[in-house]
């Protein structure tokens, strides 16, 4: 005679170690669905951004002070056809007030070899005898033309180098 087992009603099934992830995956979906549906509705925040050309251009025609990698200075007017006319370094003030008015800026152009304290130094006098429209001439790209920093190398031609303000 068969022995009577009581039985629990799972006969023949076994416990799964493993986790069913298909409610995850309709869930994920879901999400991607409402996130692809509302990101072109948000609208991003705009931004006014100086142009270069604003910032770059020298509202009036500067006096440049050049220090050459020798240490020597001259002063000139940015002018077309302005000769640099040598300074001795105790006297740069008073040929660069004889040159400016109050609206006149003042910008040094010095070479890449000459010492960066010394360029601060110019700067720090003239700052400290009231010349307050002080910038550094910079190059803006290559200069192959051979034409004065700064200067068209021919008519209607952009120039070449500009005013870096502080």
């Amino acid at each position: 005679m068969p022995s009577i087992r009581a039985s629990s009603g799972r006969a023949g099934r076994r416990m799964k170690n493993e986790i069913n992830v298909v409610p995850y995956i309709d869930v994920m979906l879901v999400l991607l669905v409402i996130f692809m549906v509302t990101a072109p509705l948000i609208t991003p925040g705009l931004i006014n951004l100086p142009s270069v050309g604003q910032a770059a251009e020298v509202p009036a025609t500067p006096v440049e002070v050049q220090v050459s990698a020798d240490g020597t200075m001259s002063v000139r007017v940015r002018e077309p056809g302005a000769e640099p006319e040598p300074v001795a370094p105790g006297d740069i003030v008073e040929q660069v007030r004889s040159r400016i008015t109050a609206e006149t800026p003042v910008v040094i152009a010095a070479d890449g070899k000459v010492p960066y304290e010394s360029v601060m130094k110019l700067m720090d006098e003239l700052r400290n005898n009231g010349i307050t429209r002080l910038g550094l001439l910079v190059s803006q790209g290559a200069t192959g033309s051979g034409a004065a920093p700064g200067l068209p190398a021919a008519p209607g031609a952009p120039p070449q180098s500009g005013a870096a303000r502080p």
